[in-house]
């Protein structure tokens, strides 16, 4: 089965799909789950310094675009379980490759940012004219 072609008018597939996945908390949210199923509360408590109000829009996001699978139970109090549905499960390859790449250069991007912080001030000048 071909997946429909989007409609016309709608941004770069490329575009849409890493700004949402992309943003500063989605690939925390996945990487959380893929562990599986968890709470709010555990994905709150494993992702550590997100607000409740961020993780909330961030699972409506990942659910309204297929990665997450939000599961309502009728208990009292109501229970709310999140998991990665296929499509999420079929993102962690490439996410996994995503977080090691960062793993195994962030130093390297460190000190290349403090390099380019250090040479601020003679850039300035050549910007500037100076």
């Amino acid at each position: 089965m071909t997946e429909p072609e989007p409609p016309p008018g709608q941004p770069c597939p490329i575009r849409d799909v890493l700004d949402r996945i992309g943003d500063q908390w989605s690939l925390l949210v996945l990487h959380e789950l893929e562990g599986g199923t968890r709470r709010f509360n555990e994905l709150l408590r494993g992702i550590g310094d997100i607000s409740k109000q961020m993780l909330s829009r961030t699972l409506r996001r990942l659910e309204q675009d297929g990665f997450v699978r939000r599961t309502v139970f009728a208990e009292v109090p109501p229970r709310v379980d999140y998991a990665l549905t296929e499509l999420g499960r079929s993102f962690l390859d490439p996410m996994r490759g995503l977080v090691r790449w960062a793993d195994t250069h962030h130093r390297r991007i460190v000190a290349a940012r403090r390099a380019y912080e250090a040479q601020g001030d003679i850039r300035g000048d050549i910007r500037d004219g100076a």
